[in-house]
């Protein structure tokens, strides 16, 4: 266990939204998509760092619903990109014991090959338990709440039957416990859409580190300053209902 970490408090879920690419490429003089492809070893490096922890549910922001709206090559490319990365790293995932999921809409706009290779990473990893790396691609908080309502409304189900437990039952991954952590590098302050109902009581770690240059040392830090918090879920500490 890294120093300064009690391992028996260490966050069953990390969050993380991976920002700052952009910007650590133009700051190099170089094309946007260059800090994407540089964001991988930042992701896999946390990867590894979430490991060693012993963390048992990752999961990472890697493509918005609002994310359509930039510049066409640059969607075309991150589509590319999550297609190569699938292809050449499942197996290494695999290999380390990790299950590989995906949130998000699953629609026409998702470039067909694409969805195959996510098929074969979440059918490959199907079993693995020691943690399991959730993407959220083609993903918007408000978009998971409207097709779960949507879906609730297609069941059938009566209004005064609708409470939380119902509809955390809708959402895209039912069995994914809420984060306890959620990670936002770029020195941005908001959760842009990410994981609006699950992270209610979620404790957020803001760093300047733009993505592309994070690695498990932030890692280590945030789960760190995650410790020195003390969270009472809406409640006053040391008094019980």
């Amino acid at each position: 266990m890294p120093p300064g970490i009690d391992g028996r408090r260490v966050p069953a879920h990390v969050g993380c939204v991976m920002d700052g690419n952009g910007r650590w490429a133009s700051r190099r003089g170089l094309p946007r998509t260059e800090g994407h492809a540089a964001g991988e070893a930042a992701l896999f490096d946390a990867v590894e760092g979430a490991l060693e922890l012993g963390v048992e549910w990752l999961t990472v922001y890697a493509f918005s619903t609002e994310n359509w709206r930039r510049p066409v090559d640059e969607v075309r490319f991150l589509m590319k990109f999550n297609e190569s990365l699938l292809m050449r790293r499942r197996d290494e995932l695999h290999d380390k014991g990790v299950r590989v999921r995906f949130i998000g809409r699953r629609n026409w706009r998702v470039p067909r090959r694409v969805l195959r290779q996510i098929e074969e990473a979440e059918d490959l990893t199907r079993n693995d338990r020691r943690m399991t790396l959730t993407f959220a691609f083609n993903y918007g908080g408000r978009a998971e709440l409207v097709d779960a309502v949507s879906r609730i409304v297609a069941d059938g189900v009566a209004a005064g039957a609708v409470d939380e437990k119902l509809i955390a039952k809708y959402l895209y991954a039912p069995d994914m416990p809420e984060p306890d952590l959620v990670i936002r590098t770029s020195g941005e302050y908001r959760i842009s859409n990410f994981l609006l109902w699950e992270l209610a009581y979620s404790e957020l770690v803001f760093t300047e580190t733009l993505w592309p240059d994070f690695r498990r040392h932030d890692l280590f830090a945030a789960v760190r300053e995650f410790q020195e918090r003390r969270r009472r879920f809406g409640g006053v500490e040391g008094v019980e209902e």
